[in-house]
């Protein structure tokens, strides 16, 4: 098992004409990821690595049987894009792009949660369930099959997160790249209470950062969970006014500190790791 994509996905490319979309339709293909087709307006009848290219999003669901999409378009466009894909019946919609304005995510939340879609970014790599699929800008290289989950809101820090978990011999299940943008399409704890139910998964790495609440509104399920999770927060060694990359890190006095986001999820029951190899430590321990 694993949780949202595997290799019976069948992944849709939004903007798969484009340069970035032609581009990672490529990798995506090459690792093995069942990619049948995509769209791009005023573009349906040709072809990009041998896929189909619609104009409609229905009208490749309708065609290739798709139930994934992966969006590489500009900001501007995502939430038409969006909406389009969650309306044409997709269960899962992963957006790449980053900056997606606020009001545009919130109306793509509200559409994911009414048509029970499960949105993932935007600013996100995307998501990896090694040797199955890979969907986004993961770097597969860091990736092995595994026991252990990601979930993060920066995606550099979940390749090397799954290069300490490969190198370490644990491997990964699923990994999760949240998004770094203020709003989200899926938050911590709806992410979690999907490694919660997916039995290959031992143990979830979830990995935050400074600003916002996100982490702070998973501790209640954290609480309840059977599966262990391992937290860490991005910023932990951070000087004191040092600004940080996201446009989601905005701290206001010590909310949304890092040392208060691990504080609260250690609380809650989380293991608290403050370099990535206290990880493999910490599964030993747990005997995942």
């Amino acid at each position: 098992m694993a949780i949202l994509v595997d290799e019976n996905s069948r992944v849709m490319v939004q903007g798969i004409t484009g340069r970035a979309g032609s581009f990672h339709t490529g990798r995506m293909i090459e690792y093995g990821t069942n990619i049948v087709g995509g769209t791009t307006p005023g573009k349906g009848g040709q072809t990009v690595e041998g896929r189909p290219v619609f104009d409609t999003v229905r009208e490749c669901v309708h065609q290739t049987g798709a139930n994934t999409s992966v969006i590489f378009l500009p900001a501007a466009f995502v939430k038409e894009a969006a909406i389009a894909a969650i309306r044409a019946g997709l269960k899962l919609v992963v957006v790449i792009p980053e900056h997606i304005p606020i009001h545009d995510m919130l109306l793509v939340r509200k559409e994911a949660v009414k048509y029970g879609c499960t949105v993932i970014g935007g600013n996100t790599a995307g998501i990896i369930t090694p040797g199955e699929a890979n969907i986004g800008i993961m770097p597969d290289i860091a990736f092995a099959p595994g026991r252990v989950g990601t979930v993060s809101r920066s995606g550099s820090i979940t390749y090397y997160i799954a290069n300490t978990l490969t190198d370490s011999g644990f491997g990964e299940s699923t990994c999760v790249g949240l998004g770094g943008d203020p709003i989200l399409g899926s938050t911590f704890d709806e992410i979690l209470a999907k490694f919660e139910e997916d039995e290959k998964s031992k143990a979830v790495v979830m990995i935050g950062e400074i600003g916002g609440v996100y982490e702070e509104c998973a501790c209640e399920l954290i609480s309840r969970m059977k599966t262990p999770v391992i937290a860490m927060v991005g910023g932990i060694f951070a000087p004191p006014g040092k600004r940080m990359g996201h446009a989601g890190a905005i701290v206001e006095g010590k909310m949304g500190t890092a040392k208060e986001k691990l504080d609260a999820l250690t609380a809650a029951g989380a293991h608290p790791a403050r370099t990535f190899l206290e990880i493999p430590k910490i599964l030993k321990k747990l005997g995942v």
